[in-house]
C-alpha cells in the first residue's frame, strides 16, 4: 500500500492500479489518468510541465485515450494545441 503522506508514492500507486487494470495501456497513459483522478493535472501542457516530459507525447497519449473512449477531451487549444479532459469512463 501506498504511503498516504506521500504524494509521489499515491501517483506511482494510482499509475500501477490503472495499468494493472487495463494491461494495453501505456504508462505514460496511466499517468494522464493518474495525474487527472489526483487532481494533479487536467490538461496536456500542465501534465507535460509537471512531469517534465514533451508535449508531443502527452498529446499522443492524450489522443489514445480520447480514441478509446477513457477521455473526453473538453477544450483544444489551436495555437499550442493543448489539451483539457475529463474522464470518460467509470474505470478511472
Amino acid at each position: 500500500m501506498a504511503d498516504e503522506a506521500d504524494p509521489a508514492a499515491r501517483y506511482m500507486a494510482e499509475v500501477e492500479r490503472i495499468c494493472d487494470a487495463e494491461p494495453a495501456l501505456a504508462p505514460l497513459a496511466g499517468g494522464v489518468l493518474a495525474a487527472l483522478k489526483l487532481g494533479i493535472a487536467a490538461d496536456s501542457r500542465s501534465f507535460a510541465r509537471i512531469f517534465g516530459i514533451e508535449h508531443a507525447l502527452v498529446l499522443r497519449e492524450v489522443q489514445h485515450l480520447a480514441e478509446v473512449e477513457q477521455l473526453t477531451i473538453t477544450k483544444r487549444d489551436e495555437r499550442t494545441q493543448r489539451c483539457s479532459y475529463a474522464v470518460a469512463s467509470e474505470y478511472c
